[in-house]
Formats: structure tokens, sequence, C-alpha cells
């Protein structure tokens, strides 16, 4: 589901504090994924968007397109009880995140909790 999505089928998302938990997390296939944490519903989700585009403008600098909000696809991977239940599973993920596949490191901590 793309990101408007998943805020549309709980509103208590979109009223919830967010942590984020990095923006550099692997997938197997070298994508990157940002890790969310939505307080209020207790799901931890991957949000990651399709590779972008790197133009050059005529005076040499470079910019990147902007996905539109329908390429940005959303995975809950968990639901944790609490932030402090989260915090305790992934001890150490700043180090574990940019690691190759570091994904499946995720998958692997929070597989107790239960998929969504």
């Amino acid at each position: 589901m793309n990101i408007e999505e998943f805020y549309d089928q709980d509103e208590r998302r979109r009223e919830s504090e967010e942590i984020e938990l990095g923006n550099a997390w692997l997938d197997a296939s070298g994508r990157r994924c940002e890790l969310s944490y939505v307080v209020e519903t207790g799901e931890v989700y991957l949000m990651s968007a399709p590779p972008v585009e790197v133009l050059e403008d005529a005076f040499g600098d470079m910019a990147v397109d902007k996905e539109p909000v329908e390429a940005l696809t959303v995975d809950v991977i968990a639901i944790v009880p609490s932030s402090a239940e989260l915090r305790r599973a992934l001890e150490g993920w700043e180090g574990a995140m940019q690691k190759p596949s570091s994904v499946e490191w995720l998958r692997s901590r929070l597989a107790t909790f239960g998929a969504a």
C-alpha cells in the first residue's frame, strides 16, 4: 500500500506521534527504507520509494526528481506494544542499519512481536 492508503485506513495513525528509527535501512536488493513507529497503534513500518533520478540542470547543478506520494510504499512489519519494548528489541540499530540486508536484521529482531 502507499503512504496515503496507510494513513487513510486508520485515522489514529495521522494523529499519533511517530518515532523515526533511521532512513538508511537496506533490503535484500539494496533499496533504502525508512523505519517508523506509530505510538498510538504500535505499528512498526518500513517506507520505501523507487530509485529516484538525479538530474543536472543547464548550470551543472544536481537535483533529485521528487517521487509522487503514490510511489512511497509502506510495509507494516510488527506490532510492538510500547516504545520502550521497541527500543529494547532494536538495541544497536544504528550500527546495523547501513549493513547489507539490514531489513532482515530488523525482521529477526521483531519476529517475537509478530507481523501485522
